[in-house]
């Protein structure tokens, strides 16, 4: 009995004395950024936090005397950590994406799903869009999410008010012919989306989530993509 006693007031301890040491790594971080660290935790790594802000993975010791960006990986599986864990750490609920407000596009039987957020202007989004033309039994959700210039929002309230998105867009980005017609509809789904991308911290396009909520941002090249889906699908 006193064993078991001694050992859970041990654990106790423990656990008592690593929440008081990530809330002083997570005070000491906010006083010296200005920015709100929104999770701090052990990285099992040379006694280093993980400090999550921003949309960012960070490391510090526990005194804060050092601060390190950058990739974090194991030296025994090779594996990126930081990559992983941001994985994680920005993942969401496939359920949150407002559908409504995207280009959807279906090819075959359309059962395997993802969404990108998007600028017409986005050399990467071009470069995604020629490459996803090449997938087949999907269904694709563009987000018009221009943040590159005013240009980027001009082009896509014409191709959100054109009588075929998918075609607009898919014309602009694949073959490069601007959208014709007017901007003569609603268009307050752009607004939106710009607001919903910030929420989500995207600050780059393309941007990719996937149906199990995973995020995966940049030009990613078409295997992975198919792996991706892949994964998904058979969950």
């Amino acid at each position: 009995m006193l064993k078991k006693i001694l050992t859970a007031l041990i654990g106790i301890t423990l656990a008592t004395g690593t929440l008081a040491d990530e809330a002083s790594v997570k005070k000491n971080f906010e006083a010296k950024f200005g920015a709100k660290a929104e999770s701090v935790t052990k990285s099992g790594y040379l006694g280093l936090y993980e400090i999550y802000a921003d949309g960012q993975i960070l490391y510090s010791d526990e005194k804060g005397s050092a601060f390190i960006v950058g990739p974090l990986i194991d030296g025994k599986t090779m594996k990126n950590v930081t990559q992983e864990r941001l994985a994680k750490l920005t993942a969401i609920k496939w359920s949150d994406l407002p559908l409504d407000r995207a280009i959807k596009q279906v090819r075959g039987d359309g059962k395997r799903v993802f969404a990108t957020f998007e600028d017409p202007n986005c050399g990467y989004c071009k470069r995604l869009a020629k490459e996803v033309q090449k997938l087949d039994n999907v269904t694709i959700y563009t987000f018009l999410y221009p943040i590159l210039s005013q240009d980027s929002v001009d082009k896509s309230k014409l191709i959100w008010c054109s009588a075929d998105r998918a075609k607009a867009w898919n014309d602009f980005m694949v073959d490069g012919k601007t959208p014709a017609g007017k901007v003569d509809c609603d268009t307050t789904a752009i607004t939106k989306n710009q607001e919903f991308g910030r929420k989500l911290n995207i600050s780059g396009t393309p941007t990719l989530f996937f149906a199990d909520g995973e995020r995966i941002p940049g030009a990613v090249p078409l295997e992975k993509i198919e792996a991706k889906l892949a994964q998904t699908a058979s969950k």
